[in-house]
């Protein structure tokens, strides 16, 4: 099943490094039942995407908390087994998951990750995130414009060379 982790540069350097993505529980994304029903009309590719859309969303609030982290959003594409089924207590679309498995660095499929540019609408949500959860409708539509930024897609083999174009642990100054 292919889950998608919300991530940092810095994050996504660490886990390179320790070649896994840990310790449980890890938060990740994936075409959950209840995405699945909330979204009835859409194929596997779509239902792919938003559920990839609601992890690059939490990599915002991931950035929130590490202002010293570049502030482009990082989204980890991952292949792995069994995957708990939900408690029933998710809300309809709700594409969130529990891993309680560390994630090999192996299961790694691709890295979807903000574009340079993308730095000061990404920054500028990220900012604002905790005004967002309670509520509030500039600190949402900043967090909203994230969207109309696409995400750059990299292959496996490219990840170490991105980390180290991005320099030392992901962070803002290099």
């Amino acid at each position: 099943m292919r889950v998608y982790i919300p991530s940092t540069l810095r994050l996504l350097d660490e886990a390179c490094h320790a070649g896994e993505f840990g310790p449980p529980p890890l938060t990740a994304y994936a075409v959950t039942p209840a995405l699945r029903e909330w979204y009835a009309e859409g194929d596997d590719e779509e239902l792919e995407y938003a559920a990839m859309a609601q992890a690059a969303r939490a990599s915002v609030g991931l950035l929130a908390a590490d202002p010293g982290t570049a502030r482009r959003r990082v989204v980890v594409a991952c292949e792995v087994g069994a995957v708990p089924p939900a408690n029933g207590s998710v809300e309809l679309g709700d594409a969130r998951l529990e891993l309680r498995v560390v994630v090999p660095w192996s299961t790694v499929a691709a890295v979807h990750m903000d574009a340079a540019e993308a730095a000061t609408v990404v920054g500028k949500a990220a900012e604002l995130w905790d005004a967002a959860q309670n509520g509030d409708d500039d600190a949402l539509f900043a967090l909203d414009s994230c969207e109309g930024e696409d995400l750059m897609w990299y292959a496996t083999q490219e990840i170490p060379d991105l980390l180290a174009a991005e320099g030392p642990r992901g962070g803002l100054n290099g």
